[in-house]
């Protein structure tokens, strides 16, 4: 169980950060564009509430108390919207060309930090779906192990002074 413990913490760490970074870099672009309409920045606002709604699921999911594997639904549920977030970006027609095109990232401009934008995306779609899985396969196991130490305790016998 410790090992499922540790995984779990650095799981919810990476997805904090990263959706922290995007957060972060998605909302520097929705106050560049303020003055606009709210109809062409509709996919950002999206994509705004889903990091952080991430950022608020890590944070009290880190929590000592907070008993982490009971919480795969939702997990299961920030992957899905994550995912539904870089299907809005990467599906943006925007001058920046493929989203799969990576070279001159580093140059600083407005289209690598949207390219940026998507990378911690996934990532963080990643790490959610990561601890979905771990959430769901340890919430499993205690459940067969309980059931089978019910099972096993009266050796598979009936015992001799019951009648059924």
């Amino acid at each position: 169980m410790v090992l499922t413990d540790v995984l779990s913490l650095c799981l919810r760490i990476g997805e904090l950060a990263f959706t922290s970074v995007v957060a972060g870099l998605n909302g520097e672009y929705l106050h560049q564009t303020r003055h606009s309409s709210a109809n062409s920045r509709k996919r950002f606002i999206y994509v705004e509430v889903i990091a952080a709604l991430g950022i608020l699921f890590s944070l009290l999911f880190l929590l000592p108390f907070a008993s982490s594997f009971l919480h795969w639904p939702i997990d299961l549920f920030l992957f899905v919207g994550t995912m539904v977030a870089f299907g809005l970006l990467a599906h943006y027609d925007k001058q920046c060309g493929s989203v799969w095109n990576w070279r001159g990232i580093t140059n600083g401009g407005a289209c690598d930090k949207f390219k940026a934008t998507i990378a911690f995306l996934f990532l963080a779609s990643i790490f959610f779906l990561a601890s979905a899985i771990l959430g769901w396969w340890v919430s499993r196991k205690g459940r067969r192990t309980a059931r089978v130490d019910a099972a096993h305790s009266s050796h598979g016998r009936r015992k001799w002074y019951r009648r059924y």
